[in-house]
């Protein structure tokens, strides 16, 4: 018979005992006491049968200590248990509302010091931050009460059980609870007190809740204040110094909404904030208001009356040797970091964050849909019977949870939206929170994506819709009905605003077409942009038995059921480092559009931006012959509103002719911000302005005889065909090379595929390529033939247990002081799908000097795909060969360099091999990718230090490479990206070093 102890844990109710109401988090002078720091700590491996613990005189010499906050899975090297990822499964049965009997269950304790003078106060309030998942409080050996709401504020009266001197805290925390149903989020499970313990002397006549809500029109500043406090507390009075503005209040009643006057409004751009005091005879309260008002009119989301366009990402709290521990340093960086990169909204993916990321949104300027801590994803295996969201046993937990997101957050600016959480089905449940959301704060809508009809929402909001459905949802003409709507459910959709709650998933190396997302809002007013999925990777730093330091992913730690990499899908790797998609975000996202006119040699400039002009910025602008700059300076001065164009002349370009000559200018600060150096560049574009120089012709030649294929040509010596070396250093190669390591896109197997023969729906993309052996091609060798300075092989390849091959003509011949090689690729008919790639492969050797770093003169300084371009410029660069590819944590393609004209690898700096780009008939460039590893060597390995030692440099040219897309968990990649098998020619000209 299960304890009393067991069967909390399964009562759906959110709290109970001394739990006191949901208020706002609030800057007070009342005498606070924090209780973070070490703890007594003991684990259980299923819920004790006894409390003993929390006596008064209970003996815990032999317990550990552990740091509070934490989560106990990430101290003592795995002595307390293990880190779960799973994406939607329950890390145990589905049988709601109950847990297993296995339930690990941390006990902590700790002593404090009450002041004498704090039997003053009228109350004495603890307050839990975050503890994950079910917790129960006893105070001097008597039990206080508890909660659940892992990622919500919990505060308690305790006055009645605290003394001056010495106290006794005592805290349960179990693992698994009936709120774990609702906390399925996409990410790590990590019990344990998270946040911040905190201890508040409440004076007699204190302020118990505050609530200024702002309005902002023509100019003009509006209060609605909500102040909650007994008589006792009045008069009150708040005062904005910076505007001169004081009220007093002498009663609760006299608290009525009133005229600022002129203010300056707040924006994400110009997040201008103002600090105000609420004060009474007991308790003074500190905050930072801005001015704005948020409204939908028609199908348009407006902040201040002017419309919004979301350039956000969902945004995890996860670090990774904390966990979701808050660390104010990091996090600040953090969103400034988003700055840089052009985001400017964050949605809270899938609960309320720590309330001081709530600040710095506030201060940083970003705009934020706040979400309830609320995901119930798990019950999609189950054909979401039982689900919480529609089930009336559940629905106090689900009002507590949102009232508690409010309440919590309802005085910043920054907070424009609220969302009832995320991946919940829908049901009844989700109606009355919209319903008391509605009540309770009339000037945010409500998001929810599972809301696909719009019953009880304000926005219409997808997740991860393709290009096309996404024009579709926003074309006034397209009569096209929307997922699961009859046409009368899809007309009211149409009337509101959309935005994708999530889309562009960046897992691993992609994702592709934001580009073509982007345009998409600029076409259509309906669409208000989205939030990419995600902002980080969730990695948790661990080691190898041997110590080899990685950051790993669900099924590291052993876990019974989990997801695999999938939690490792931000546009940040696990330690900071930003991804080239991120790069690629930040030029998709920038706020300053520039369009050449190079026949009246002017340049339009375009802002973008919601209300903030451009006197922030300068306009730069430098002039490169094939990379090298030749001259540089200021554009003309102009200050350009939001929403607006201005054209600006450009300096007179010298144009070279024995060289590429490109024109760049850039949009920079011209001073410093808060997130930013003077300089930072925010918006950049290129223009050609080279002059036209013939592509060589294919020199015919005649005269072919057969040959055994042993001989020198300038600077490469053959052996029965095959090169052996270049330049005097041991080469192999040019194979054919048609495979790439899987991306996580690549290996994705979503349903929805794009109208081509790219994909297959329900099967991946990889898994085509590994059935049709791109992975393992063999070669024939069908003829070789020479001439005195030429010599030309024809060879057969294909994959065992296949009936398609690839003809591959390789022609060298000596072209003046340079060696040509010129490589026709034809496939035969038969072939059933996309190819990743169509390359060739040069192997090289270490020898006594590995090829160790490249320069070139191309598209650059990351990598790029063909759908992934934006960020990248024409230039000269250099990097080491490990500074070529990305990190990722599940090893795959990375590192491909688009649009090649020169490339030079070095050795010690010292330079190897020379090789020149000759377009092909249509203009078209190769691309290259130098890497330590083979793609088959980097798709075997699930882990960086699973990659062998190698001992040779592998150079890739690529004519072409298929896109990148997003199919990991959306849409594959788009018609016009995709690779299909087909015939192509590379041609090089190469010298040594």
């Amino acid at each position: 018979m299960p304890s009393q102890y067991s069967a909390y844990v399964s009562d759906t109710a959110p709290g109970r005992g001394a739990l006191r109401a949901a208020r706002s988090w609030l800057h007070s002078d009342a005498p606070t006491r924090s209780l973070n720091g070490s703890w007594r700590f003991r684990l259980s491996p299923a819920v004790p049968t006894t409390a003993d613990f929390a006596s008064e005189g209970f003996d815990d010499s032999d317990w550990d200590s552990i740091p509070v906050p934490s989560h106990w899975v990430l101290q003592g090297d795995g002595a307390y248990g293990r880190p779960i990822y799973t994406n939607v499964q329950y890390p145990f049965p589905v049988d709601p509302p109950h847990v297993p009997d296995e339930n690990p269950t941390g006990d902590y304790r700790r002593h404090f010091d009450l002041p004498a003078d704090w039997a003053e106060a009228e109350r004495v309030v603890l307050r839990f931050d975050g503890v994950e998942s079910l917790f129960r409080l006893w105070v001097n050996g008597e039990e206080i009460g508890g909660a659940s709401g892992s990622r919500l504020a919990h505060e308690f009266d305790v006055t009645s059980f605290v003394r001056p001197g010495d106290n006794v805290v005592a805290v349960r925390v179990h693992q698994w609870s009936a709120a774990s149903y609702l906390e399925d989020q996409d990410q790590w499970w990590l019990p344990g007190i998270f946040r911040d313990v905190t201890l508040t002397a409440r004076p007699a006549g204190g302020i118990e809740d505050v609530w200024l809500r702002t309005g902002y029109e023509d100019g003009q500043g509006r209060f609605e204040p909500e102040i909650t406090a007994g008589v006792t507390a009045f008069p009150v009075t708040l005062r904005v110094p910076e505007l001169g503005v004081e009220r007093v209040w002498t009663a609760p009643d006299d608290v009525v909404p009133f005229e600022v006057g002129a203010v300056d409004p707040w924006s994400a751009e110009q997040p201008r904030l103002y600090d105000v005091t609420v004060s009474g005879a007991a308790e003074s309260i500190a905050l930072r208001v801005g001015f704005r008002t948020v409204e939908i009119r028609g199908d348009r989301f407006l902040v201040n009356g002017r419309r919004v366009v979301f350039h956000g990402m969902n945004r995890h709290e996860t670090h990774p040797e904390r966990g979701r521990v808050f660390d104010e340093e990091h996090a600040r960086e953090d969103l400034a970091r988003m700055k840089r990169f052009n985001v400017n909204a964050i949605r809270t993916s899938h609960y309320p964050p720590h309330p001081r990321l709530l600040d710095l949104a506030d201060e940083l300027g970003f705009w934020v849909v706040l979400e309830c801590d609320l995901e119930t994803h798990g019950f999609d295996a189950v054909g979401w019977v039982g689900n919480p969201s529609d089930d009336p046993a559940w629905r106090e937990a689900c009002l507590d949870r949102v009232r508690r997101t409010v309440e919590r957050d309802k005085n910043h600016p920054s907070v424009v939206i609220w969302s009832l959480g995320n991946e919940a089905g829908t049901g009844g449940n989700l109606a009355a929170m919209a319903a008391w959301v509605h009540a309770r704060d009339t000037g945010r809508p409500v998001h929810y994506e599972g809301d696909h009809t719009g019953e009880y929402t304000d926005v219409y909001s997808r997740m991860y819709a393709s290009v096309p459905e996404t024009e579709s949802i926003g074309s006034d003409t397209s009569r096209a009905p929307l997922m699961n709507c009859t046409p009368a459910q899809s007309a009211r959709q149409r009337t509101k605003p959309f935005l994708l709650c999530e889309y562009a998933h960046a897992m691993g190396n992609g994702p592709g077409s934001l580009d073509q997302y982007e345009e998409l809002v600029h076409l259509y007013p309906r669409l208000h942009g989205g939030f990419v999925w995600e902002w980080r990777d969730h990695g948790i730093l661990t080691t190898t038995p041997d110590g080899t330091p990685y950051y790993a992913y669900g099924g590291d730690f052993g876990e019974t059921v989990h997801d695999g990499n999938f939690v490792m899908d931000g546009m940040l790797l696990s330690d900071d480092v930003p991804t080239p998609s991120l790069h690629e975000f930040k030029a998709v996202a920038q706020p300053v559009r520039f369009t050449f006119d190079s026949g009246t040699g002017h340049v339009e400039v375009t802002s973008l931006r919601h209300s903030a002009d451009t006197s922030d910025l300068r306009l730069r602008w430098r002039v490169e012959h094939d990379g090298t700059v030749v001259d540089s300076g200021d554009l003309k001065s102009l200050v350009v509103a939001a929403g607006e164009s201005a054209r600006v002349p450009l300096p007179e370009v010298p144009v070279a002719h024995d060289a590429e000559t490109w024109l760049t200018v850039d949009a920079v600060l011209a001073a410093d911000t808060a997130w930013a150096s003077a300089g930072h560049v925010i918006a950049t574009a290129q223009l050609d302005c080279s002059a036209r120089r013939p592509v060589p012709g294919v020199r015919r030649r005649t005269g072919w005889r057969p040959s055994d294929g042993t001989l020198t040509l300038g600077i490469a010596d053959f052996a029965e065909g095959s090169l052996v070396r270049l330049g005097g250093r041991p080469v192999t190669g040019p194979r054919l090379e048609l495979f790439r390591a899987p991306t996580d896109n690549d290996e994705g197997v979503s349903d929805e595929v794009e109208e081509s023969d790219a994909a297959v729906a329900g099967v991946s993309a990889a898994a085509l390529w590994r059935r049709d052996g791109l992975d393992r091609l063999t070669a024939r060798r069908v003829s070789v033939e020479r001439t005195d300075e030429a010599l030309r092989t024809v060879s057969k390849v294909s994959a065992a247990n296949s009936g398609s091959s690839v003809t591959v003509e390789t022609v060298w011949s000596v072209e003046g002081d340079e060696l040509e090689l010129r490589v026709e690729i034809e496939p035969s008919r038969g072939w059933r799908t996309v190819w990743p790639r169509i390359g060739i492969r040069f192997d090289l050797p270490d020898g006594t000097a590995p090829v160790d770093g490249a320069e070139w003169f191309g598209l650059g300084p990351l990598e790029s795909y063909p759908d992934s371009l934006r960020a990248a410029r024409t230039g000269r660069f250099s990097a080491a060969v490990r500074d070529l590819s990305v990190d990722y944590a599940r090893p795959q393609e990375t590192g491909h360099r688009s649009q090649v004209r020169r490339l030079t690898l070095t050795s010690a700096g010292s330079e190897v091999l020379r090789l020149s780009a000759v377009p092909d008939l249509r203009g078209r460039r190769p691309g290259f990718t130098l890497s330590r590893h083979t793609p088959q060597q980097i798709a075997r390995a699930a882990h960086p230090f699973e990659l062998p030692d190698s001992t040779t440099t592998h150079l890739i040219v690529d004519a072409a490479q298929h896109g990148l897309g997003s199919r990991a968990c959306g849409p594959d990649v788009r018609p016009e990206f995709a690779l299909r098998p087909e015939s192509r020619t590379i041609r090089l000209r190469l010298s040594a070093g």
